[in-house]
């Protein structure tokens, strides 16, 4: 009877490490998806996706931006870079938005590309590099 107390003892001394052990990586995962869903890059890029007209024409008006599905981020040569693919749930459907960023000198994150898959599955992208949307003055006299 000695020895079948000792086992249920180490049993359960065993699964109530395995529980803590648990709750352990279950808190380190949410509070790492909550950092990321959170952070400076991810806000950019939901105010990003939120105020693009082409998004826009094609989804309608956007009504919510889901959570970061995947983030990878890139340290080269000082220059951080992050990439966030988002749900975005428009007036008349729903999209997968991919956002680049590029932390730039003072600390500041800017969009650097963006695209969304629509529902032909093609990649339509929603930042181009060369609209400046600068007006050039006409040297007419």
């Amino acid at each position: 009877m000695k020895v079948k107390k000792i086992v249920f003892v180490v049993g359960c001394v065993l699964m109530a490490l395995a529980f803590l052990a648990a709750i352990f990586v279950v808190a380190i995962v949410y509070f790492g998806l909550y950092t990321v869903n959170n952070s400076e890059p991810a806000e950019k890029a939901k105010a990003y996706l939120r105020s693009n007209d082409k998004l826009k024409q094609d989804i309608g008006e956007v009504q919510n931006i889901g959570n970061v599905d995947t983030a990878a981020i890139n340290e080269r040569n000082g220059n951080s870079e992050v990439t966030l693919k988002l749900k975005v749930f428009g007036e008349k459907k729903t999209v997968n938005a991919t956002v680049n960023l590029m932390l730039v000198p003072g600390n500041a994150w800017r969009v650097t590309s963006a695209s969304y898959v629509n529902s032909n599955g093609q990649t339509v992208p929603l930042l181009d590099p060369y609209d400046t949307k600068v007006l050039i003055p006409s040297l007419t006299a």
